[in-house]
């Protein structure tokens, strides 16, 4: 799937997008028809750089309801060519996500068009977990016939739906179908689920990797084998030597970590970050310096690791070099440093907001920092990251580290946080917000009468709600 392309954050599109509060703010004061468009255009083309930690569905199906929309755009998406071209779960993954909390708010059509798409659609895995949800037991039964006949009656057939049955993210659906009377159903099914149980059982049996009883060099040999497939093992290889070295093997430890093969060199990194060993800073420095790129990366994963005084220390040494060992250490910082290292942080903020832009990935601990840190000046800074990021999961951290350091959260960016896309941003918003806002108040008693709200941002409600009860 390709990078979304997303609108400038001043525009209504631009804001439905990165899943702002103040884009369904803007879309209910929009022309009904624009704001639709917009809506259908996000709906249609997910723009999140990661739908598996970026939450939308719920976001855009109230924005649906609270426009009156329509499902015709959405249907015309499900049934398009496209749909028999391309089988990626992200072309249709968050329609019919949409599609399942409208469904939970009562509409019918969206349900009647989950049961369609799930009987013909490519995506219908999907779908059919959309239902499991909220689907009464005769509509599911309804698929049973429709579902099992996309798995012919042959060897290869009957894998397939015992890795579709084992796989399933909800198993209600094949719960009931394999209780059907029907010869060509109920049989089919519960001979899938106990093939699938068979092969899990298996698995259990025949494990891969190291064994009680492996030497040291025998790991180290098991890391470079992983290495030459492609697969990096240094970090479970890391713990399998802090089960199987002793005091004895620390020479050969230490041998590995400054001369070793990639595989051997990195998990000896990772075992010696992980007993801060002594030696292990030099070791870290001199292999970032001259080891390969795995070996480099592997070094500065294992010094993000290290917790001890020792590493904050050193930290302090290296925050200021221009390459990525001064980042990790600016990371290490902000994660484990002390007041007096806030200077420090928010110059490393600050320089990776210029040079990176408002998604850098080291704006995510840096963020954080600002927030433990309590570092006032900072405020400026994350209010640009808060209102330009495209992730919806790095605002929220933004949003936490400004209601820490911005004495403007509450009246701000906080009213429109009731709105946010994120469950956790309108958690920290329902306990921050100015309640002498209008707005605030509706609208923290509508997410109290939600029934699809989370329970972590209703708890948040109600407590405000109890502490101040005349305002709500």
């Amino acid at each position: 799937m390709f990078d979304p392309v997303i609108a400038p954050s001043g525009t209504l599109l631009g804001l439905l997008q990165r899943g702002r509060g103040d884009g369904t703010l803007h879309a209910l004061a929009a022309p009904r028809a624009e704001a639709l468009a917009a809506l259908n255009h996000c709906v249609l083309n997910d723009p999140r750089h990661d739908w598996q930690v970026e939450n939308r569905s719920l976001y855009y199906a109230r924005l649906y309801m609270d426009l009156h929309g329509g499902l015709e755009e959405i249907q015309r998406h499900l049934y398009d060519i496209d749909d028999r071209l391309d089988t990626d779960e992200a072309r249709t993954g968050l329609a019919l996500a949409v599609l399942g909390h409208l469904a939970s708010y009562g509409r019918d059509d969206a349900l009647m068009l989950l049961r369609g798409y799930a009987a013909t659609g490519a995506g219908w895995a999907w779908a059919l977990d959309e239902l499991a949800l909220r689907d009464d037991d005769a509509g599911l039964r309804a698929l049973a016939a429709p579902i099992l006949a996309r798995f012919p009656a042959t060897p290869d057939g009957e894998a397939e739906l015992t890795a579709a049955v084992r796989d399933a993210f909800e198993p209600r659906p094949w719960r009931l179908w394999a209780e059907d009377p029907r010869p060509e159903i109920g049989p089919r099914v519960r001979a899938a689920r106990e093939a699938g149980s068979f092969d899990r059982w298996q698995r259990q049996l025949s494990p891969t990797g190291p064994r009680p009883g492996w030497s040291v060099q025998a790991v180290f040999d098991w890391a470079e084998e992983g290495l030459e497939r492609g697969a990096a093992l240094h970090v479970p290889a890391a713990r399998c030597l802090s089960a199987v070295a002793g005091a004895e093997d620390r020479p050969a430890i230490l041998r590995a970590a400054r001369e070793g093969g990639d595989g051997a060199r990195s998990t000896a990194l990772h075992h010696l970050a992980v007993s801060e060993d002594p030696a292990v800073l030099d070791l870290i420095e001199a292999a970032y310096a001259g080891g390969s790129r795995t070996v480099a990366d592997a070094a500065i994963s294992a010094f993000e690791r290290m917790c001890g005084e020792e590493a904050v220390n050193r930290a302090r040494g290296w925050v200021h070099r221009p390459d990525a060992l001064g980042a990790s250490a600016a990371g290490v910082l902000a994660c484990r440093g002390g007041t007096a290292d806030s200077p420090l942080v928010l110059g490393a903020l600050r320089e990776t907001v210029r040079a990176d832009g408002p998604d850098a990935p080291m704006l995510w601990t840096l963020v954080d920092g600002a927030g433990r840190l309590g570092i006032g000046c900072a405020a400026p800074v994350l209010r640009h990251v808060y209102r330009e990021t495209a992730s919806s999961q790095l605002r929220g951290r933004t949003a936490r580290a400004l209601a820490a350091t911005d004495a403007s959260f509450p009246t701000g960016f906080a009213v429109e946080c009731l709105w946010d896309c994120e469950e956790t941003t309108r958690e920290v918003a329902a306990r921050h917000a100015e309640t002498g806002d209008v707005r605030v108040a509706e609208r923290l008693r509508r997410l109290a009468a939600d029934p699809a709200e989370e329970a972590e941002v209703q708890t948040a409600v109600r407590s405000r709600m109890d502490q101040d009860p005349q305002a709500v």
